[in-house]
């Protein structure tokens, strides 16, 4: 599962110093990857116990969420006819019921129904190739999209239209959370949790000092750090649409969609990070930020 709006984080260490040492783990996830480094300490988990646990957040994550498998939970939604229901975790229902909150707040500028207009433009997972579409076809796109055209029926979740859900925009905060929690349910008091470049810090490195993240530049050619964060309990997010975008007859159309008309943002703002004890929280912020563009991103913040 690859976030729709997702920009890698270089992540810069400082891990000399005397007393507990870093244990460290990572792997493939989610069509990226991910990364957990930790304090060792006498209450704390094995490597082995760190990574199980996190492994298992992750699978469960992308089982639920994910729209590049056939299998999951959201692409069998997304599957069923208009007027079809089908249960949902609490869970699910619960980052719905966040989302809902974003699009509201932001008068419709978040929206994790676009799928149908993601594939249209060539950037969603049933995607055919990138090319602009004729009026015609995003006015038949957008009949399907909406969070109107969902609803809950106890544990059900509903559509009257052939709406398809897309929940890259916070599934990696959201994941990155929930490993959080569990590190520290398990014993770990300093650590370092990132997946697909959302990121979370709880504590002190060895020597003493802070979790330092460096938000990259964006630049499409080098990777260069523009600005360092020294954190701990909270989490960054960044959301950028200068590596994810086509050119066609000398115009350039971003992966960043808005809502409102259906076409890729037309705005100059390159990226936005977002800093929040919850990684979610900035996740779902960052991506809205984007849309909105500089000034009426400046002036929502």
């Amino acid at each position: 599962m690859v976030k729709a709006l997702s920009l890698v984080l270089l992540a810069a260490f400082t891990l000399a110093g005397c007393g507990e040492s870093v244990l460290e783990f990572g792997g493939p996830t989610m069509g990226s990857s991910y990364s957990v480094k930790y304090l060792s300490g006498a209450n704390g988990p094995t490597v082995a116990q760190a990574k199980a646990a996190t492994e298992a957040i992750l699978a469960e994550v992308d089982q639920q969420l994910s729209t590049y498998r056939d299998d999951s939970l959201i692409a069998r939604f997304n599957a069923l006819p208009a007027n079809s229901c089908q249960p949902m975790p609490a869970e699910v229902l619960a980052l719905l019921r966040f989302g809902e909150q974003l699009s509201q707040q932001s008068g419709g500028a978040f929206d994790m129904t676009l799928e149908p207009l993601l594939n249209l433009w060539g950037f969603g997972p049933q995607a055919r190739g990138e090319r602009v579409p004729a009026a015609s076809e995003i006015a038949a796109a957008r009949l399907n999209v909406g969070h109107q055209h969902l609803h809950r029926d106890g544990q059900q979740l509903c559509k009257d239209a052939a709406v398809a859900l897309d929940f890259n925009s916070i599934a990696a905060g959201y994941a990155v959370d929930r490993i959080a929690a569990k590190l520290g349910e398990l014993g770990a008091r300093s650590y370092l949790v990132e997946a697909t470049g959302e990121l979370k810090a709880q504590g002190q490195k060895p020597d003493g000092s802070p979790w330092r993240i460096a938000i990259e530049a964006p630049l499409e050619s080098q990777q260069v750090a523009e600005k360092i964060l020294l954190l701990d309990g909270y989490g960054v997010s960044t959301s950028g649409d200068y590596h994810n975008f086509f050119e066609q007859d000398g115009q350039r159309y971003s992966h960043t969609l808005d809502p409102l008309t259906g076409a890729p943002v037309t705005h100059n703002l390159a990226q936005v990070s977002v800093v929040d004890r919850s990684v979610q929280r900035a996740d779902g912020l960052s991506t809205l930020l984007l849309v909105l563009g500089h000034e009426r991103g400046l002036a929502f913040a």
